[in-house]
C-alpha cells in the first residue's frame, strides 16, 4: 500500500501543468467578464463546457499512459490525413493564442508595476512581452520540463490559495437574491451574447491542444522520474488538475459577478486599460490592501499560462514533424531538437508581431481575446473526434480503452461541440 503513494506522485506533474496552461485567459479575462456582464447567467455555460469538453481532455494522458507514444502517433495511425490537418489547425492557431496569453499576461504586469510610458511607439505591454517570451524560452532552455514541472508546481499552489483567498472575501457581496441566474432568452439570438459565449466556451477549461501537450509531458514526465505511470494513474494526476481549473473557473465567475455586475463600468478595448480595470475594481471593493493579493493570482496564472503554452506549441511541432518522417517508438518522449527551438523563435517573434499591431490600434483587446477563442471553439469538434478515434483504436489494450459510459459521453461532447458551433455559425449568418 505504502508503494501507491510514492508512485503515483512519480506521475503527478503533467495534470498540474494542464492546469497551469488551461487557467489564464479563459478564467481571469472570460469568465471575469461572465460573471461582470451576465452575473451568474452562464454558470450554466461554464459547467456544460468543462462537463462536455473533459472526455476528449482525459484521453490524452489516458493514451500516453496506455500505449508509451503520444497522441501524435495515435494521429499518425489513423492516416497521413489526420496530422495534416491537426498541424494546420495548430499553425492557424498558435500565434493568436500565444499572442494573447502573453498580452494579458504583459498588461497585468505593467497594470503591477505602475510603467505607463510609451518607448519608440509602443507601449509598456509591448515591451514587457518581448521580455516575457525571453525569460519562457531561456528558462525552457536551462531548465527543460524539471524546471516547467517545478515552476509550474508552486505557481498552481500559489493560484489557487489567492484565487479562493478573494472569492471567499466577495462571496458577501453577490446580491444572492437579485443577481440573475440565467441569461435573457434574447441572448442567445443577439449575435453579440452568442458570439461572447462561443469565445468563453472556445477556451473553457482550455483548448484541445493542450491534449496532445499533456500526452507528451507524460512522456517527458517518464523520462525524468524513469517511471512509467499506470492508466489509472495518470487519470487521476488529470482529474486533479481538471477539477481545479472547474473550481477556479467558478471562482472567477463569482469575482466578476460580486464585485463588477452592476457597478455600470464596461470593461476598455485597451489590454493595459483593462487590466488596471480588473484590479482597481478588485481594490475599490475589497479594500487596498487586496491589491497584492489580486496582483498575485492574476500574475501568477498568466505567468504560468504563457510558460506551458510557449513550450506546448513547439514540442507538439516538433513531435509532429518526427511523426511524418515516422512511427514513435514507446518511451519516446525527446522532442526538443532543432524543430522544437525553431518553432519556439518562430513563435515568439510571431506572436510578438500580433501583439505590436494589436497595441498599435491595429485590433481592439477584446476583439483579439475572443477571436483566438473562437478560433479554437471552431476546431474543437475536428480534435475531439481524432482523440476519441484515437483512444478506442486496436493498439490501445481492451482494459485500457474508455467504458461504454465514457465512450457515450465522449460522444455526447463532440455532438455538443458540433451543434454549439453550427448554432453559432447560424447566427453569424442572420
Amino acid at each position: 500500500m505504502g508503494g501507491e503513494p510514492r508512485s503515483f506522485l512519480k506521475a503527478l506533474g503533467p495534470g498540474l501543468l494542464w492546469a497551469g496552461a488551461a487557467v489564464g485567459v479563459s478564467h481571469l479575462v472570460q469568465s471575469t467578464r461572465a460573471g461582470a456582464s451576465f452575473g451568474l447567467g452562464l454558470l450554466a455555460v461554464v459547467l456544460a463546457a468543462n462537463f462536455f469538453k473533459y472526455p476528449a481532455f482525459q484521453f490524452g494522458p489516458r493514451y500516453a499512459a496506455a500505449t508509451g507514444t503520444s497522441l501524435l502517433e495515435g494521429y499518425r495511425r489513423q492516416g497521413r490525413w489526420a496530422l495534416v490537418l491537426y498541424g494546420v489547425l495548430t499553425v492557424g492557431t498558435m500565434f493568436t493564442i500565444q499572442a494573447v496569453v502573453t498580452l494579458v499576461t504583459a498588461a497585468l504586469f505593467a497594470a503591477l508595476v505602475g510603467w505607463t510610458a510609451s518607448f519608440l511607439g509602443f507601449p509598456p505591454a509591448f515591451w514587457i512581452a518581448g521580455l516575457l517570451l525571453g525569460v519562457c524560452g531561456a528558462l525552457l532552455l536551462v531548465g527543460r520540463y524539471r524546471w516547467l514541472d517545478r515552476i509550474n508546481k508552486v505557481v498552481v499552489l500559489v493560484l489557487t490559495l489567492t484565487t479562493f483567498t478573494a472569492t471567499a472575501l466577495v462571496l458577501p457581496k453577490v446580491p444572492w437574491s437579485t443577481i440573475p441566474w440565467l441569461p435573457d432568452a434574447s441572448a442567445f439570438t443577439d449575435l453579440r451574447s452568442v458570439a461572447f459565449m462561443v469565445a468563453l466556451v472556445g477556451w473553457m477549461p482550455s483548448a484541445f491542444d493542450i491534449s496532445i501537450w499533456h500526452s507528451l509531458w507524460t512522456l517527458a514526465r517518464r523520462e525524468q522520474t524513469g517511471h512509467a505511470p499506470r492508466v489509472k494513474e495518470s487519470v487521476l494526476d488529470f482529474n486533479v488538475g481538471y477539477v481545479g481549473t472547474v473550481l477556479l473557473a467558478l471562482c472567477f465567475v463569482l469575482l466578476g459577478a460580486g464585485v463588477m455586475y452592476g457597478s455600470g463600468e464596461t470593461f476598455d478595448d485597451r489590454a493595459a486599460v483593462f487590466a488596471q480595470q480588473v484590479i482597481a475594481l478588485y481594490t475599490r471593493n475589497l479594500g487596498e490592501w487586496a491589491a497584492p493579493l489580486i496582483g498575485l493570482a492574476a500574475g501568477t496564472v498568466m505567468f504560468s499560462t504563457t510558460l506551458t503554452v510557449a513550450d506546448g506549441f513547439p514540442r507538439a511541432l516538433a513531435g509532429l514533424a518526427a511523426r511524418f518522417r515516422g512511427p514513435e517508438a514507446p518511451g519516446e518522449a525527446t522532442t526538443r531538437g532543432s524543430v522544437y527551438w525553431a518553432s519556439l523563435v518562430v513563435l515568439g517573434i510571431g506572436s510578438l508581431a500580433i501583439i505590436g499591431y494589436a497595441l498599435r490600434g491595429g485590433a481592439a483587446f477584446k476583439t483579439l481575446v475572443d477571436f483566438a477563442t473562437s478560433l479554437s471553439f471552431l476546431t474543437a469538434p475536428a480534435l475531439a473526434w481524432l482523440n476519441h478515434r484515437a483512444i478506442h483504436a486496436a493498439e490501445v489494450p481492451a482494459e485500457h480503452r474508455p467504458s461504454r459510459g465514457l465512450t457515450a459521453w465522449s460522444v455526447s461532447g463532440i455532438v455538443f461541440s458540433t451543434a454549439f458551433a453550427a448554432w453559432y455559425l447560424k447566427v453569424l449568418a442572420g
